[in-house]
């Protein structure tokens, strides 16, 4: 049975799976590299993607309108980004604690919508395939790299502009110093406020449309608690990534192979329990954490509020 899984078809089939499956790692791992960057951690990024999730499947569920549903999608997460972006920055909220209610509120409310303005599983058409000419046609990798759909494409190009923004302009260096030094940024003149609700409701936003990208780009269906921890996965992936997008890139595609791995096991009806295969993701989240953690240094600032004297 596991030489089933060693011919050309299915390898290429599990590196395709892959590469569709990092497009929501990406969105809700780079919106938290933003937001982790500025000094603020937010475990609420779950419940956003859930809500995002559903607002987008069911916009487009009502109106068939995909472009309508991403913007929901956007700003429902923009809105629970703003909500946390007020009680870290101007409550002075814990950090932790905060996120995690905001994880319950959104798998809670995300749930309750779908009970009362749907009630059973339904599908939409969700967003189609867009063949890159040329290389869409080069055997093999044009079904790995250039056969996705336009949320794909979007998320990978998302890496280089984050990477642009945090190093190479002033804003990616008031949200660098805002995370190392809050107190060295408002002597100089920088908002550390005004940084933080930036980046938090940018995550948020972008947590949003990591929801819209499962609802609507990859299984074009919503149901209960559908992310099953994916939000977490990608606050690992900051850590795992040492708050870089080229590392949060890596550390999306590892946990996308993996978890696309297990997939085509079960297709293919490898005899490995279907419990143990869905739970390698998560083992290695926890062999990420243990390892990263203790190599790589995390902004100064972090989880730290800040309070002007």
């Amino acid at each position: 049975m596991i030489s089933d899984m060693l011919t050309v078809t299915v390898l290429v089939g599990i590196l395709a799976s892959g590469i569709r499956l990092a497009t929501p790692y990406l969105y809700a791992a780079i919106g938290e590299t933003f937001g982790q960057r500025s000094g603020v951690l937010n475990l609420g990024v779950d419940g956003q993607m859930l809500l995002g999730a559903f607002a987008a499947f069911y916009v487009v569920f009502r109106t068939g309108n995909l472009g309508l549903g991403v913007l929901a999608a956007i700003l429902v997460g923009g809105l629970m980004g703003l909500a946390m972006a007020f009680v870290t920055v101007n409550l002075h909220a814990e950090q932790g604690i905060s996120g995690i209610g905001f994880y319950l509120f959104g798998l809670g409310m995300s749930d309750l919508l779908f009970q009362r303005m749907i009630g059973t599983v339904e599908t939409v058409n969700g967003f189609s395939k867009v063949y890159i000419p040329v290389l869409s046609d080069i055997p093999y990798l044009g079904e790995i790299f250039f056969a996705h759909n336009i949320l794909v494409y979007l998320a990978y190009l998302l890496v280089p502009l984050a990477w642009f923004v945090l190093n190479k302009t002033t804003l990616g260096l008031k949200i660098r110093s805002v995370g190392e030094n809050p107190e060295a940024a408002d002597s100089l003149g920088v908002s550390v406020a005004r940084v933080r609700y930036f980046t938090v409701t940018l995550g948020g936003v972008l947590s949003g449309v990591a929801g819209a990208s499962l609802s609507i780009g990859l299984l074009n269906v919503f149901q209960q608690n559908m992310t099953s921890g994916l939000g977490f996965i990608a606050v690992a992936l900051v850590y795992f990534g040492g708050w870089r997008p080229w590392g949060v890139l890596g550390g999306a595609l590892l946990f996308s192979m993996v978890n696309s791995l297990q997939l085509w096991m079960q297709i293919l009806g490898i005899p490995i329990p279907s419990d143990i295969a869905v739970m390698l993701p998560y083992i290695l989240t926890i062999l990420v954490l243990v390892v990263s953690v203790s190599k790589v240094r995390s902004p100064s600032a972090l989880t730290k509020p800040f309070e002007r004297d």
